[in-house]
């Protein structure tokens, strides 16, 4: 189990490692380079502002649904281990094992090992069906947009495949899961309706998740800003989604590698060069990273809780 664990992560490292390596093969890197240098602070700043917002409303979605499982949540546990899930996140392979921590760590200050878990299961289920709604209802109702994002979506590495497959192998999952253990799959159930599609569950769930998807679109764009890109900032902010859906293939450390080759793609598809692409893709990613930092100051503050 150990070496097999080993091994995927290991993957992961070598897939965006090597991805990072192609693109640097490809794109001219000291354009790239260049492109990043002459970043304006004021944009960035803004982005770094956002991501502080970000947080807070995750944290507040996960503290409803805990609560709504019966599992409270402060609001300084929620904030600490929810910037703690965005570092791990970051520096490590696969994109949840930040998710997993925080899930643990609630299980055990809790002493409610199964609703700790699922709340989080539950709470980022919300957030990747915003994300899938937000990127569709953009193809489906600014035609302008969906010229553009159409040939995007399948010249960005065929991204847009991992969520339908992961839609897809998800629910084959809760199907077998609900033949094979249906007192469970019954409990899941009513958890599931009471946190986030019950009456006065959805809209607070929706709304939250809306604003987190939108935060990720808006570092992309302010990050776009502050790099000098001259395209509409309404664009930047539809191109943004299939980007940032490239981040979901679970073969990368926090994205990089497939993020900035999905990026490089949308710039070309632009008629834009592909090296600005993907410096906006370096300087989220930073952003992002910067933003995550007050995540390491937790755990070197409460290393062992």
């Amino acid at each position: 189990m150990t070496e097999g664990r080993t091994g995927i992560l290991a993957l992961r490292w070598a897939s965006s490692l090597g991805l990072l390596c192609i693109l640097a093969w490809w794109l001219d890197p000291a354009r790239v380079v260049a492109e990043v240098s002459r970043v304006a602070p004021w944009p960035l700043a803004a982005a770094l502002a956002v991501t502080v917002l970000q947080t807070f409303v995750s944290a507040w979605r996960w503290r409803f649904t805990s609560a709504r499982l019966g599992v409270p949540l402060s609001w300084p546990r929620a904030v600490g281990d929810y910037y703690l899930a965005s570092f791990v996140n970051q520096v490590m392979p696969g994109g949840v094992a930040g998710d997993a921590l925080r899930a643990y760590r609630h299980a055990r200050q809790s002493e409610a090992v199964g609703p700790a878990w699922r709340a989080v299961v539950i709470e980022r289920a919300s957030g990747q069906v915003v994300v899938a709604l937000a990127t569709l209802s953009v193809l489906a109702l600014v035609p302008a947009w969906r010229e553009i994002l159409a040939p995007v979506l399948t010249s960005s590495g065929g991204a847009w495949v991992w969520p339908v497959l992961a839609a897809t192998l998800v629910l084959v999952g809760a199907v077998a899961a609900a033949r094979r253990w249906p007192d469970r799959w019954r409990l899941l159930r009513r958890e599931l309706h009471l946190a986030l599609l019950s009456p006065t569950a959805w809209p607070r769930q929706l709304a939250a998740s809306s604003v987190v998807v939108f935060s990720y679109a808006l570092v992309f764009a302010l990050a776009a800003r502050g790099l000098g890109v001259g395209v509409p900032f309404g664009l930047l902010l539809a191109v943004a989604l299939p980007i940032l859906l490239s981040m979901l293939i679970p073969f990368s450390v926090a994205g990089w590698g497939f993020r900035e080759a999905a990026a490089a793609s949308v710039w070309l598809a632009l008629g834009l060069p592909a090296e600005q692409g993907a410096a906006v893709a370096v300087a989220y990613g930073l952003v992002v990273l910067v933003g995550a930092l007050p995540g390491g100051v937790v755990l070197a503050l409460r290393p062992r809780d």
